[in-house]
Protein backbone atom coordinates (compact mmCIF):
# COMPACT_ATOMS: atom_id res chain seq x y z
CA UNK A 1 0.00 0.00 0.00
CA UNK A 2 0.91 3.45 -0.37
CA UNK A 3 1.25 5.52 3.08
CA UNK A 4 2.92 6.51 6.51
CA UNK A 5 1.20 3.69 9.14
CA UNK A 6 0.08 2.33 5.68
CA UNK A 7 1.46 -0.14 4.57
CA UNK A 8 4.03 0.97 1.86
CA UNK A 9 4.32 -1.18 -1.56
CA UNK A 10 8.13 -0.55 -2.25
CA UNK A 11 11.53 -0.71 -0.44
CA UNK A 12 14.61 0.62 -2.59
CA UNK A 13 12.43 -0.25 -5.24
CA UNK A 14 12.73 -3.87 -4.40
CA UNK A 15 10.64 -6.99 -3.72
CA UNK A 16 11.51 -8.74 -0.66
CA UNK A 17 9.80 -12.09 -0.45
CA UNK A 18 10.30 -14.36 2.69
CA UNK A 19 8.75 -17.61 4.41
CA UNK A 20 7.87 -18.31 7.94
CA UNK A 21 10.10 -20.75 8.20
CA UNK A 22 13.43 -19.83 7.39
CA UNK A 23 12.66 -15.77 7.21
CA UNK A 24 15.08 -15.88 3.75
CA UNK A 25 14.38 -13.01 1.38
CA UNK A 26 14.82 -12.85 -2.79
CA UNK A 27 15.57 -9.36 -3.26
CA UNK A 28 14.50 -8.25 -6.87
CA UNK A 29 12.66 -5.98 -8.83
CA UNK A 30 8.56 -5.91 -9.45
CA UNK A 31 9.26 -5.99 -12.99
CA UNK A 32 11.81 -8.71 -12.50
CA UNK A 33 9.33 -10.41 -10.06
CA UNK A 34 6.23 -10.40 -12.52
CA UNK A 35 8.37 -11.42 -15.24
CA UNK A 36 9.61 -14.06 -13.43
CA UNK A 37 6.36 -15.74 -12.36
CA UNK A 38 4.45 -14.96 -15.31
CA UNK A 39 6.87 -17.36 -17.27
CA UNK A 40 6.64 -19.66 -13.98
CA UNK A 41 3.07 -19.51 -13.85
CA UNK A 42 2.18 -20.44 -17.48
CA UNK A 43 -0.86 -20.72 -19.29
CA UNK A 44 -1.99 -23.15 -17.06
CA UNK A 45 -2.45 -20.20 -14.73
CA UNK A 46 -4.09 -17.47 -17.06
CA UNK A 47 -7.98 -16.85 -16.87
CA UNK A 48 -9.63 -17.96 -20.12
CA UNK A 49 -10.64 -14.25 -20.93
CA UNK A 50 -9.33 -12.04 -23.15
CA UNK A 51 -6.97 -9.00 -22.45
CA UNK A 52 -7.68 -6.30 -24.37
CA UNK A 53 -10.92 -4.47 -23.35
CA UNK A 54 -13.22 -4.27 -26.87
CA UNK A 55 -15.28 -0.40 -27.04
CA UNK A 56 -15.06 -0.06 -23.20
CA UNK A 57 -16.46 -3.35 -22.22
CA UNK A 58 -14.78 -6.24 -21.13
CA UNK A 59 -15.69 -9.17 -18.94
CA UNK A 60 -15.18 -9.35 -15.27
CA UNK A 61 -12.84 -11.77 -14.26
CA UNK A 62 -13.26 -14.99 -12.11
CA UNK A 63 -17.17 -14.86 -12.82
CA UNK A 64 -18.26 -18.68 -14.42
CA UNK A 65 -20.88 -16.77 -16.20
CA UNK A 66 -20.78 -14.45 -18.77
CA UNK A 67 -21.13 -10.73 -16.79
CA UNK A 68 -19.84 -8.09 -18.22
CA UNK A 69 -18.72 -4.82 -16.72
CA UNK A 70 -18.21 -1.21 -17.91
CA UNK A 71 -15.10 0.43 -18.10
CA UNK A 72 -15.11 3.18 -15.54
CA UNK A 73 -12.18 5.27 -16.71
CA UNK A 74 -9.18 4.96 -19.33
CA UNK A 75 -5.84 3.48 -18.12
CA UNK A 76 -3.47 1.10 -19.43
CA UNK A 77 -4.67 -2.59 -20.77
CA UNK A 78 -3.74 -5.19 -17.42
CA UNK A 79 -2.25 -8.71 -18.29
CA UNK A 80 -3.89 -11.74 -16.62
CA UNK A 81 -2.98 -12.32 -13.00
CA UNK A 82 -0.64 -9.54 -12.62
CA UNK A 83 -2.38 -6.64 -14.09
CA UNK A 84 -0.77 -3.70 -14.10
CA UNK A 85 2.62 -4.52 -12.09
CA UNK A 86 4.22 -4.12 -14.90
CA UNK A 87 3.55 -0.77 -15.49
CA UNK A 88 4.04 0.92 -11.65
CA UNK A 89 8.16 0.54 -12.22
CA UNK A 90 10.69 0.95 -9.05
CA UNK A 91 9.33 4.73 -8.57
CA UNK A 92 5.47 4.04 -9.04
CA UNK A 93 4.59 7.37 -7.69
CA UNK A 94 6.78 8.78 -11.08
CA UNK A 95 5.52 6.36 -13.55
CA UNK A 96 1.35 6.85 -12.31
CA UNK A 97 2.11 10.54 -13.09
CA UNK A 98 3.97 10.02 -16.13
CA UNK A 99 0.69 7.23 -17.33
CA UNK A 100 -2.05 9.82 -16.47
CA UNK A 101 -0.40 12.61 -18.91
CA UNK A 102 -1.69 9.69 -21.55
CA UNK A 103 -5.16 8.73 -19.22
CA UNK A 104 -6.27 11.63 -17.16
CA UNK A 105 -6.10 12.62 -14.14
CA UNK A 106 -8.53 9.45 -13.38
CA UNK A 107 -7.16 6.09 -14.38
CA UNK A 108 -7.92 2.77 -13.87
CA UNK A 109 -5.23 0.26 -12.59
CA UNK A 110 -5.76 -3.69 -12.01
CA UNK A 111 -2.95 -4.56 -9.13
CA UNK A 112 -2.90 -8.02 -9.23
CA UNK A 113 -6.76 -8.85 -8.23
CA UNK A 114 -7.47 -4.68 -6.71
CA UNK A 115 -8.95 -2.37 -8.51
CA UNK A 116 -7.55 0.83 -8.48
CA UNK A 117 -8.49 4.37 -8.84
CA UNK A 118 -5.29 6.66 -9.39
CA UNK A 119 -6.05 10.89 -8.70
CA UNK A 120 -3.72 12.86 -10.28
CA UNK A 121 -4.85 16.42 -10.36
CA UNK A 122 -6.02 19.12 -7.32
CA UNK A 123 -9.49 19.44 -9.00
CA UNK A 124 -9.93 15.93 -8.90
CA UNK A 125 -8.49 15.44 -5.24
CA UNK A 126 -10.84 18.17 -3.98
CA UNK A 127 -13.77 15.72 -5.66
CA UNK A 128 -12.71 12.98 -3.08
CA UNK A 129 -11.08 14.35 -0.41
CA UNK A 130 -13.50 17.43 0.19
CA UNK A 131 -17.08 17.45 -2.22
CA UNK A 132 -18.00 13.52 -1.71
CA UNK A 133 -15.42 12.95 1.63
CA UNK A 134 -18.26 10.81 2.94
CA UNK A 135 -17.96 8.19 0.18
CA UNK A 136 -14.38 7.91 -0.61
CA UNK A 137 -13.18 8.29 3.48
CA UNK A 138 -12.86 5.09 4.50
CA UNK A 139 -9.57 3.07 4.23
CA UNK A 140 -8.21 0.69 1.90
CA UNK A 141 -6.53 -1.52 4.87
CA UNK A 142 -3.15 -3.72 3.59
CA UNK A 143 -2.80 -6.62 5.25
CA UNK A 144 0.38 -6.23 7.35
CA UNK A 145 -2.41 -3.25 9.10
CA UNK A 146 -4.25 -6.04 10.15
CA UNK A 147 -1.71 -7.12 12.67
CA UNK A 148 -3.39 -7.49 16.50
CA UNK A 149 -6.30 -6.05 14.71
CA UNK A 150 -4.78 -2.73 14.30
CA UNK A 151 -6.98 -1.61 11.24
CA UNK A 152 -9.99 -2.16 14.09
CA UNK A 153 -8.46 -0.26 16.64
CA UNK A 154 -6.33 2.72 15.04
CA UNK A 155 -7.99 5.63 14.32
CA UNK A 156 -5.83 6.10 10.76
CA UNK A 157 -7.40 3.02 9.63
CA UNK A 158 -10.72 2.36 11.40
CA UNK A 159 -14.03 2.93 9.36
CA UNK A 160 -16.01 6.03 10.08
CA UNK A 161 -18.05 5.38 12.92
CA UNK A 162 -19.06 6.55 16.50
CA UNK A 163 -15.86 5.67 18.20
CA UNK A 164 -13.81 7.32 15.67
CA UNK A 165 -15.59 10.46 15.61
CA UNK A 166 -14.85 10.45 19.79
CA UNK A 167 -10.85 10.00 18.87
CA UNK A 168 -10.99 12.46 16.41
CA UNK A 169 -12.65 14.80 18.80
CA UNK A 170 -10.17 13.64 21.25
CA UNK A 171 -6.99 14.70 18.53
CA UNK A 172 -8.62 17.79 17.88
CA UNK A 173 -10.01 19.12 20.90
CA UNK A 174 -7.55 17.90 23.80
CA UNK A 175 -3.80 16.91 22.08
CA UNK A 176 -3.40 19.02 19.24
CA UNK A 177 -4.59 22.09 20.18
CA UNK A 178 -2.72 25.28 20.47
CA UNK A 179 -3.20 25.67 23.86
CA UNK A 180 -1.79 21.65 24.38
CA UNK A 181 0.79 22.05 21.73
CA UNK A 182 2.19 25.73 23.72
CA UNK A 183 1.98 24.32 27.36
CA UNK A 184 4.85 21.83 26.37
CA UNK A 185 6.63 23.47 24.22
CA UNK A 186 10.28 23.75 26.86
CA UNK A 187 10.12 20.03 25.90
CA UNK A 188 10.50 19.88 22.52
CA UNK A 189 13.31 22.95 23.33
CA UNK A 190 15.20 21.22 24.89
CA UNK A 191 15.53 17.58 23.14
CA UNK A 192 16.23 20.64 19.74
CA UNK A 193 19.57 21.90 22.13
CA UNK A 194 20.29 18.11 22.63
CA UNK A 195 20.41 17.26 18.92
CA UNK A 196 22.29 20.90 18.56
CA UNK A 197 25.12 19.67 20.98
CA UNK A 198 25.46 16.16 19.10
CA UNK A 199 26.52 18.40 15.87
CA UNK A 200 28.86 20.40 17.93
CA UNK A 201 30.67 17.54 18.61
CA UNK A 202 30.97 16.84 15.12
CA UNK A 203 31.13 20.18 13.72
CA UNK A 204 34.59 20.27 16.57
CA UNK A 205 35.83 17.07 15.36
CA UNK A 206 35.62 17.94 12.06
CA UNK A 207 32.99 14.79 10.62
CA UNK A 208 30.05 14.90 8.61
CA UNK A 209 26.59 14.39 10.55
CA UNK A 210 23.79 12.02 9.17
CA UNK A 211 21.11 14.15 9.18
CA UNK A 212 18.21 11.71 8.29
CA UNK A 213 19.49 9.18 11.68
CA UNK A 214 19.61 12.67 13.56
CA UNK A 215 16.63 13.89 12.72
CA UNK A 216 14.97 10.36 13.16
CA UNK A 217 16.40 10.11 17.06
CA UNK A 218 15.47 13.69 17.49
CA UNK A 219 12.18 13.39 16.48
CA UNK A 220 11.47 9.99 18.33
CA UNK A 221 12.31 12.01 21.32
CA UNK A 222 10.76 15.04 20.66
CA UNK A 223 7.31 12.72 20.47
CA UNK A 224 8.13 10.72 23.50
CA UNK A 225 8.24 14.25 25.68
CA UNK A 226 5.50 15.39 24.52
CA UNK A 227 3.54 12.13 24.83
CA UNK A 228 5.25 10.47 27.71
CA UNK A 229 7.77 13.63 28.99
CA UNK A 230 10.54 10.82 29.21
CA UNK A 231 13.16 10.00 26.90
CA UNK A 232 12.67 6.89 24.67
CA UNK A 233 16.19 7.07 22.99
CA UNK A 234 19.30 9.13 24.09
CA UNK A 235 20.54 10.97 21.13
CA UNK A 236 24.06 11.63 22.20
CA UNK A 237 24.80 8.24 22.78
CA UNK A 238 24.93 5.32 20.07
CA UNK A 239 23.52 2.87 22.30
CA UNK A 240 20.17 1.37 20.12
CA UNK A 241 17.46 0.67 22.55
CA UNK A 242 14.60 -1.29 22.28
CA UNK A 243 11.96 1.31 21.61
CA UNK A 244 13.83 3.12 18.65
CA UNK A 245 14.55 -0.61 17.04
CA UNK A 246 10.89 -1.86 17.35
CA UNK A 247 9.94 1.35 15.29
CA UNK A 248 12.39 0.54 12.68
CA UNK A 249 11.48 -3.13 12.85
CA UNK A 250 7.93 -1.71 12.07
CA UNK A 251 8.61 0.87 9.57
CA UNK A 252 10.68 -1.97 7.45
CA UNK A 253 7.94 -4.55 7.52
CA UNK A 254 4.94 -2.28 7.04
CA UNK A 255 7.17 -1.44 3.79
CA UNK A 256 7.68 -4.41 2.14
CA UNK A 257 5.68 -5.41 -1.22
CA UNK A 258 3.08 -7.70 -0.19
CA UNK A 259 1.74 -10.14 -2.20
CA UNK A 260 -1.45 -10.39 0.04
CA UNK A 261 -2.23 -6.65 -0.62
CA UNK A 262 -2.36 -7.86 -4.68
CA UNK A 263 -3.84 -11.12 -4.50
CA UNK A 264 -6.12 -11.26 -1.66
CA UNK A 265 -6.91 -15.32 -1.63
CA UNK A 266 -3.46 -15.29 -0.04
CA UNK A 267 -4.79 -14.14 2.78
CA UNK A 268 -5.03 -16.45 5.22
CA UNK A 269 -1.25 -18.00 4.74
CA UNK A 270 0.54 -14.82 5.16
CA UNK A 271 3.14 -16.34 2.38
CA UNK A 272 6.25 -13.75 3.57
CA UNK A 273 5.25 -13.42 7.49
CA UNK A 274 4.90 -9.75 6.97
CA UNK A 275 2.08 -9.95 8.93
CA UNK A 276 3.41 -12.69 11.91
CA UNK A 277 6.32 -10.55 12.35
CA UNK A 278 4.41 -7.29 12.67
CA UNK A 279 2.35 -9.21 15.54
CA UNK A 280 5.16 -9.18 17.18
CA UNK A 281 6.30 -6.07 17.15
CA UNK A 282 3.13 -4.20 17.73
CA UNK A 283 2.59 -6.93 20.59
CA UNK A 284 6.06 -5.33 21.94
CA UNK A 285 4.92 -1.59 21.98
CA UNK A 286 1.89 -1.77 23.16
CA UNK A 287 3.66 -3.95 25.82
CA UNK A 288 5.89 -0.69 26.10
CA UNK A 289 2.67 1.37 26.17
CA UNK A 290 1.31 -0.81 29.06
CA UNK A 291 3.92 -0.32 31.19
CA UNK A 292 4.18 3.18 30.74
CA UNK A 293 0.40 3.71 31.42
CA UNK A 294 0.43 1.54 34.49
CA UNK A 295 3.24 3.90 35.83
CA UNK A 296 1.83 6.64 35.27
CA UNK A 297 -1.37 5.53 36.76
CA UNK A 298 0.27 4.31 40.31
CA UNK A 299 2.26 7.86 40.29
CA UNK A 300 -0.99 9.78 40.25
CA UNK A 301 -2.44 7.94 42.82
CA UNK A 302 0.92 9.16 44.90
CA UNK A 303 0.12 12.01 47.33
CA UNK A 304 1.47 15.64 45.84
CA UNK A 305 2.32 14.02 42.62
CA UNK A 306 2.59 17.10 39.96
CA UNK A 307 0.41 16.36 37.39
CA UNK A 308 2.24 17.26 33.42
CA UNK A 309 0.92 18.83 30.41
CA UNK A 310 1.46 15.50 27.86
CA UNK A 311 -0.79 13.57 26.00
CA UNK A 312 -0.33 10.44 28.33
CA UNK A 313 -1.78 12.62 31.32
CA UNK A 314 -4.58 14.03 28.89
CA UNK A 315 -5.58 11.10 27.71
CA UNK A 316 -6.02 9.42 31.23
CA UNK A 317 -7.92 12.53 32.34
CA UNK A 318 -10.38 11.71 29.82
CA UNK A 319 -10.49 7.91 30.10
CA UNK A 320 -11.29 9.13 33.82
CA UNK A 321 -14.09 11.59 33.38
CA UNK A 322 -15.26 9.46 30.97
CA UNK A 323 -14.54 5.58 30.91
CA UNK A 324 -16.87 5.35 27.35
CA UNK A 325 -14.97 7.55 25.94
CA UNK A 326 -11.89 5.91 24.77
CA UNK A 327 -10.53 2.64 26.08
CA UNK A 328 -7.30 1.35 27.43
CA UNK A 329 -6.72 -0.71 23.36
CA UNK A 330 -7.69 2.49 21.60
CA UNK A 331 -5.05 4.74 23.49
CA UNK A 332 -2.52 2.11 23.04
CA UNK A 333 -3.14 2.01 19.31
CA UNK A 334 -3.25 5.40 19.00
CA UNK A 335 -0.21 5.73 20.77
CA UNK A 336 1.53 3.57 18.16
CA UNK A 337 0.16 5.60 15.33
CA UNK A 338 1.73 8.73 16.65
CA UNK A 339 5.40 7.12 17.06
CA UNK A 340 5.40 5.00 14.00
CA UNK A 341 3.72 7.38 11.58
CA UNK A 342 5.42 10.82 13.08
CA UNK A 343 8.87 9.81 13.43
CA UNK A 344 9.90 8.64 9.60
CA UNK A 345 7.56 11.25 8.49
CA UNK A 346 9.38 14.15 9.92
CA UNK A 347 12.88 12.93 9.84
CA UNK A 348 12.73 12.15 6.11
CA UNK A 349 10.99 15.91 5.53
CA UNK A 350 13.59 17.36 7.27
CA UNK A 351 16.50 15.14 5.32
CA UNK A 352 14.89 16.52 2.28
CA UNK A 353 14.64 20.26 3.27
CA UNK A 354 18.50 20.12 4.51
CA UNK A 355 19.24 18.63 0.92
CA UNK A 356 17.79 20.89 -1.25
CA UNK A 357 19.28 23.94 0.59
CA UNK A 358 22.79 22.54 0.32
CA UNK A 359 21.69 21.71 -3.48
CA UNK A 360 21.01 25.16 -3.94
CA UNK A 361 22.99 26.88 -1.77
CA UNK A 362 21.84 30.59 -2.59
CA UNK A 363 18.70 29.49 -0.74
CA UNK A 364 20.44 28.03 2.62
CA UNK A 365 22.14 31.57 2.46
CA UNK A 366 19.00 33.28 1.97
CA UNK A 367 17.36 31.29 4.96
CA UNK A 368 20.38 31.55 7.49
CA UNK A 369 20.19 35.78 6.79
CA UNK A 370 16.72 35.30 7.80
CA UNK A 371 17.12 33.86 11.23
CA UNK A 372 20.39 36.38 11.53
CA UNK A 373 18.47 38.88 11.24
CA UNK A 374 15.34 37.68 12.66
CA UNK A 375 16.44 36.45 16.13
CA UNK A 376 20.11 37.04 16.61
CA UNK A 377 23.32 35.18 16.58
CA UNK A 378 23.32 34.00 19.97
CA UNK A 379 19.94 33.15 20.70
CA UNK A 380 18.01 29.96 20.66
CA UNK A 381 15.32 29.55 17.66
CA UNK A 382 12.17 29.17 19.39
CA UNK A 383 8.76 27.83 18.33
CA UNK A 384 7.08 31.33 18.87
CA UNK A 385 9.75 32.90 16.20
CA UNK A 386 8.50 30.45 13.52
CA UNK A 387 5.65 33.07 12.49
CA UNK A 388 8.34 35.51 11.97
CA UNK A 389 10.39 33.67 9.68
CA UNK A 390 8.28 33.77 6.30
CA UNK A 391 11.48 32.05 4.12
CA UNK A 392 11.87 29.26 6.24
CA UNK A 393 8.22 28.64 6.03
CA UNK A 394 8.37 29.06 1.98
CA UNK A 395 11.21 26.15 2.48
CA UNK A 396 9.32 24.12 3.99
CA UNK A 397 6.29 24.21 1.92
CA UNK A 398 8.52 24.06 -0.93
CA UNK A 399 9.73 21.06 0.63
CA UNK A 400 6.44 19.62 1.06
CA UNK A 401 5.30 20.21 -2.87
CA UNK A 402 8.45 18.34 -4.03
CA UNK A 403 8.90 15.69 -2.01
CA UNK A 404 5.40 15.23 -0.02
CA UNK A 405 6.00 12.83 3.35
CA UNK A 406 3.41 9.53 1.76
CA UNK A 407 3.05 10.71 -1.74
CA UNK A 408 -0.19 8.48 -2.20
CA UNK A 409 -1.76 9.88 1.21
CA UNK A 410 -3.06 6.59 3.24
CA UNK A 411 -5.08 4.60 0.75
CA UNK A 412 -9.04 4.95 0.09
CA UNK A 413 -11.78 2.77 -0.34
CA UNK A 414 -15.31 3.40 -1.76
CA UNK A 415 -18.07 1.61 -0.46
CA UNK A 416 -20.45 0.95 -3.10
CA UNK A 417 -20.58 2.57 -6.71
CA UNK A 418 -19.71 6.17 -6.84
CA UNK A 419 -19.82 8.60 -10.05
CA UNK A 420 -17.34 11.32 -10.16
CA UNK A 421 -16.71 13.43 -12.84
CA UNK A 422 -18.94 11.53 -15.04
CA UNK A 423 -16.95 8.72 -14.58
CA UNK A 424 -18.26 5.43 -12.09
CA UNK A 425 -16.10 4.30 -9.19
CA UNK A 426 -16.47 0.78 -8.55
CA UNK A 427 -17.55 -0.37 -5.26
CA UNK A 428 -14.80 -1.87 -2.95
CA UNK A 429 -12.15 -0.22 -5.48
CA UNK A 430 -8.59 1.30 -3.84
CA UNK A 431 -7.93 5.36 -4.24
CA UNK A 432 -4.82 6.77 -4.37
CA UNK A 433 -4.54 10.49 -4.47
CA UNK A 434 -1.15 11.22 -6.13
CA UNK A 435 0.00 14.13 -4.00
CA UNK A 436 3.65 13.58 -5.91
CA UNK A 437 2.27 14.02 -8.88
CA UNK A 438 -0.15 16.81 -8.22
CA UNK A 439 2.64 18.89 -6.74
CA UNK A 440 4.65 18.73 -9.84
CA UNK A 441 1.71 19.51 -11.93
CA UNK A 442 3.24 22.38 -14.73
CA UNK A 443 -1.10 23.31 -14.93
CA UNK A 444 -0.55 24.45 -11.30
CA UNK A 445 3.33 25.39 -10.79
CA UNK A 446 5.83 27.48 -12.94
CA UNK A 447 9.08 25.39 -13.42
CA UNK A 448 7.95 22.70 -10.97
CA UNK A 449 10.70 20.27 -10.65
CA UNK A 450 13.18 23.11 -9.55
CA UNK A 451 13.11 23.98 -5.65
CA UNK A 452 11.93 27.78 -5.55
CA UNK A 453 11.32 28.45 -2.21
CA UNK A 454 10.23 32.54 -3.33
CA UNK A 455 7.08 31.19 -4.90
CA UNK A 456 5.04 31.05 -1.66
CA UNK A 457 6.16 34.13 -0.51
CA UNK A 458 3.58 35.35 -2.61
CA UNK A 459 0.47 32.78 -2.48
CA UNK A 460 -1.52 31.95 0.22
CA UNK A 461 -1.00 28.41 0.32
CA UNK A 462 -0.47 26.13 3.60
CA UNK A 463 -1.04 22.49 3.89
CA UNK A 464 -4.19 22.22 6.52
CA UNK A 465 -5.90 20.86 3.51
CA UNK A 466 -8.29 23.30 2.16
CA UNK A 467 -5.44 24.04 -1.18
CA UNK A 468 -5.61 20.97 -2.85
CA UNK A 469 -2.54 22.06 -5.04
CA UNK A 470 -0.36 21.26 -1.50
CA UNK A 471 -2.23 18.23 0.21
CA UNK A 472 1.04 16.54 1.92
CA UNK A 473 -0.91 15.61 5.10
CA UNK A 474 -4.04 15.15 2.94
CA UNK A 475 -7.33 16.74 3.40
CA UNK A 476 -10.60 16.35 4.54
CA UNK A 477 -12.24 13.82 7.71
CA UNK A 478 -9.61 11.98 7.74
CA UNK A 479 -6.78 14.62 6.89
CA UNK A 480 -3.60 13.85 9.65
CA UNK A 481 -4.71 14.78 13.31
CA UNK A 482 -1.08 15.30 14.02
CA UNK A 483 -0.58 17.75 11.37
CA UNK A 484 0.08 21.08 13.69
CA UNK A 485 2.94 18.54 15.75
CA UNK A 486 4.57 17.29 13.07
CA UNK A 487 4.77 21.53 11.59
CA UNK A 488 6.15 22.36 14.72
CA UNK A 489 8.51 19.70 14.87
CA UNK A 490 9.96 20.30 11.19
CA UNK A 491 9.86 24.18 11.67
CA UNK A 492 11.85 24.10 14.65
CA UNK A 493 14.89 21.73 14.07
CA UNK A 494 14.88 22.88 10.53
CA UNK A 495 15.46 26.38 11.83
CA UNK A 496 17.74 25.78 14.54
CA UNK A 497 20.05 23.58 12.09
CA UNK A 498 20.49 26.12 9.96
CA UNK A 499 20.88 28.77 12.65
CA UNK A 500 23.31 27.28 14.97
CA UNK A 501 26.42 27.03 12.37
CA UNK A 502 26.60 26.89 7.89
CA UNK A 503 26.73 23.69 6.34
CA UNK A 504 29.14 22.06 3.33
CA UNK A 505 29.18 19.10 1.83
CA UNK A 506 31.79 16.70 2.18
CA UNK A 507 35.00 16.67 0.08
CA UNK A 508 34.56 15.50 -3.20
CA UNK A 509 30.61 16.15 -3.15
CA UNK A 510 29.59 19.59 -5.11
CA UNK A 511 25.72 21.07 -4.97
CA UNK A 512 25.81 20.40 -8.95
CA UNK A 513 26.48 16.38 -8.40
CA UNK A 514 24.21 15.51 -5.48
CA UNK A 515 22.04 12.39 -5.63
CA UNK A 516 18.68 13.71 -5.15
CA UNK A 517 16.94 10.88 -6.20
CA UNK A 518 14.01 9.64 -4.05
CA UNK A 519 13.30 6.08 -2.45
CA UNK A 520 9.95 4.60 -2.63
CA UNK A 521 9.31 3.77 0.97
CA UNK A 522 7.05 3.72 4.22
CA UNK A 523 8.15 7.40 3.36
CA UNK A 524 9.74 9.08 0.41
CA UNK A 525 13.13 9.43 1.41
CA UNK A 526 16.40 10.31 -0.32
CA UNK A 527 17.76 7.25 -2.27
CA UNK A 528 21.26 8.18 -1.04
CA UNK A 529 21.34 9.41 2.74
CA UNK A 530 22.41 12.86 3.28
CA UNK A 531 25.72 13.43 5.15
CA UNK A 532 26.79 17.17 5.58
CA UNK A 533 29.64 18.58 7.60
CA UNK A 534 28.90 21.50 10.17
CA UNK A 535 31.27 24.90 10.17
CA UNK A 536 31.51 27.70 12.21
CA UNK A 537 31.30 30.84 10.54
Amino acid sequence: MWCRTSGLLWRRGRLALGTPANEARLDISWPQFCHHKFQQWGSDWMPPLPVASVSGVRPCPLKRKPTYCLQTSSGPVPLPIIGNLLNLGNRPHESLAELAKTYGPIMTLKLGYVTTIVISSAPMAKEVLQKQDLSFCNRFVPDAIRATNHNQLSMAWMPVSTTWRVLRKICNSHLFTTQKLDSNTHLRHHKVQELLAKVEESRQAGDAVYIGREAFRTSLNLLSNTIFSVDLVDPISETVLEFQELVRCIIEEIERPNLVDYFPVLRKIDPQGIRRRLTIYFGKMIGIFDRMIKQRLQLRKMQGSIATSDVLDTLLNISEDNSNEIERNHMEHLLLDLFVAGTDTTSSTLEWAMAELLHNPEKLLKARVELLQTIGKDKQVKESDITRLPFLQAVVKETFRLHPVVPFLIPHRVEEDTDIDGLTVPKNAQVLVNAWAIGRDPNIWENPNSFVPERFLELDMDVKGQNFELIPFGAGRRICPGLPLATRMVHLMLASLIHSCDWKLEDGMTPENMNMEDRFGITLQKAQPLKAIPIRV
